[in-house]
């Protein structure tokens, strides 16, 4: 009979643990984010007992997340009203942001599968029920991670110190994942739609069998056998779909990006909400509105550029700073540049730059030969020359007025999203662009401020670049100026760059935005804990999300009239 009184003993001291007020309120709270994973993977897992076991896995975890969270906000921010008022409203403006984006994109029917991200409502019922036994087994969960002192390892301590950059990242990748759900399904079936991207391109070389780069350019020499692993594994977690995978992947990254500028102003500065008001900046920016939605190769490189930065903060060994910068390279060329500017004034060291280039040169190219070997066919190897004849088109001569409009393109346009610029010119759609070159004759134009409110942010963004320079220059002698040479020297490499090359010079955004961004957040640090350029901070990101989310809201527009019928796979 022992065994049996202890099964009953283990069953009521479960109860009772379930029962907890906070443990049943982070049960609760929990329910609307479980319901929107579940949602999301209802396309890949229809059957009831397939439900059941994602709603109890799923809501186990969440639940445990913020039984976690709320003894955090009540030991840390309790006594810190202020910041706990600045933080609120930062989350509860992006949680109404999600579902007021998606019922934004919900009336256009031919675009949006809204289905997506809801259960069918013969499945509420098997939702609900699978909740109940997620309460046992939270306060198991958590009964085991007390025990075994959880709190005590390094995973406990990375996510305790780093719990904002996380959660501002989640609801990021929310918002991205919405409308990467809508720009690259199938329908979009021609590339340069979307600020001169490649995104049906990318959409077949990502995730279907057709991986050849119609274009047959060298400059991604082994782009593949980097992301399409990635779409792969997710692929294994939705049932071999390798379209969810690949446009989850790229809103993934767009989240990633969030918190690699969170992490780096956090360890750079140590002053967490400082980093969290910088952090939520860059996610609204509209340079990862668009790119953190359309796929491309784009998104991809910021995250590469940031890591990058992120080893050098952290002083970490060599050979993570070559693997980073041979994913730079084998997704674009150029982009290794970035790496060596950063090496260079961070590191300042001859002789490690010099083995550090070595090292990319040494396994450029057999990377370059696996690629094509898994791939076969699939680009032009990088050291043929005769292959840059073809890119050509996107070249053209230096001009006051396209260093004008770039300059407006690289430090406005980038953060605050002006009136886009809608191209009809025969395309299957019409073209959404920020910028367009002179082509065939026509005039350079570029999106302009029309409203108000964009015009009062684009001000204000002017301002807040100026104090920035202002402080840069007052400090230039008291700070360690590595980073901010690399920042500098990284804009004026791809503003040489771009001077010459480039159709809708947005097209290259992630390649500077983190650096302006970071320029600046260095450059504030002397104002970082006054509680009014907090709330400047604050109140220009509430803004900034109205102002730039109407850029969805314009590329489906223009574009829905072109789909007269949904596509969904």
């Amino acid at each position: 009979m022992l065994p049996v009184v202890d099964l009953t003993r283990f069953t009521r001291n479960l109860v009772l643990k379930s029962l907890n007020t906070r443990l049943l309120f982070a049960w609760l709270v929990g329910i609307p984010f479980s319901y929107f994973g579940v949602a999301y993977l209802e396309n890949f897992y229809v059957t009831p007992i397939g439900i059941a076991l994602w709603t109890v896995g799923i809501h186990t975890l969440i639940g445990a997340c913020f039984y976690y969270l709320l003894g955090k906000i009540f030991r840390e921010y309790g006594s810190r009203w202020a910041d706990t008022a600045m933080i609120a409203t930062i989350y509860i403006a992006l949680l109404v942001l999600v579902p007021a984006l998606y019922f934004m994109a919900k009336p256009f029917g031919t675009l949006f599968d809204a289905a997506v991200f809801y259960l069918p409502a013969e499945l509420w019922l098997t939702f609900a029920l699978a909740l109940i036994p997620a309460l046992p087994l939270t306060a198991w969960l958590l009964s085991v991670a007390r025990q075994r002192r959880w709190n005590e390892s390094g995973f406990y301590r990375f996510v305790d110190e780093n719990l904002n950059g996380l959660l501002v990242s989640v609801l990021f990748f929310a918002v991205y994942l919405i409308f990467a759900s809508i720009f690259n399904r199938p329908h979009y079936d021609a590339d340069d739609i979307f600020f001169d991207a490649d995104g049906n391109l990318y959409r077949w070389r990502y995730a279907t069998e057709n991986y050849r780069d119609y274009y047959w350019r060298p400059a991604h020499p082994f782009i593949l056998i980097i992301i399409r692993p990635l779409v792969g594994i997710l692929a294994f977690l939705f049932r071999g779909d390798t379209l969810f995978a690949a446009f989850t992947l790229n809103a993934l990254v767009g989240a990633l990006c969030v918190f690699l500028i969170w992490y780096f102003v956090k360890q750079a500065l140590g002053k967490p909400l400082y980093a969290l008001l910088i952090a939520v900046l860059f996610g609204a920016s509209t340079t990862q509105l668009a790119f953190g939605a359309i796929i491309e190769s784009y998104i991809y490189l910021s995250a590469v550029a940031l890591i990058f930065l992120i080893l050098l903060l952290k002083d970490s060994p060599l050979y993570l700073q070559v693997i980073t910068g041979l994913v730079a390279f084998g997704i674009t060329i150029s982009n290794v540049g970035q790496t060596f500017i950063a090496h260079f004034f961070v590191k300042r060291n001859l002789k490690q730059i010099i083995i550090y280039g070595l090292l990319i040169v040494a396994f450029v190219v057999p990377l370059s030969l696996l690629n094509n070997f898994f791939y076969p066919n699939s680009q032009p190897y990088f050291w043929d020359v005769s292959t840059l004849e073809g890119e050509g088109h996107n070249q053209f001569a230096p001009t006051l007025q396209r260093a004008d409009y770039l300059t407006r393109v690289m430090a406005l346009h980038s953060f605050v999203a002006p009136e886009l610029l809608v191209i009809r010119d025969g395309w299957p759609f019409p073209k959404v662009w920020m910028f367009r070159a002179s082509i065939k004759k026509d005039p350079m134009r570029l999106a302009n401020y029309e409203t108000l409110l964009g015009e009062g942010l684009a001000v204000v963004w002017i301002g807040l670049m100026l104090l920035g320079g202002f402080f840069f220059l007052k400090n230039i002698r008291k700070h360690d100026p590595g980073y901010y040479l690399t920042f500098i020297f990284t804009l004026l490499f791809y503003f040489a760059l771009h001077m010459q090359y480039g159709k809708d010079a947005f097209l290259y955004a992630t390649n500077w935005t983190y650096a302006i961004l970071l320029f600046l957040a260095l450059a504030w640090r002397e104002l970082a804990d006054k509680r009014w350029f907090q709330v400047v901070l604050l109140v220009f990101f509430l803004l900034l999300l109205v102002n730039n989310s109407q850029i969805y809201l314009t590329m489906m527009e223009i574009s829905a009239p072109s789909v007269p019928y949904s596509v969904w796979r």
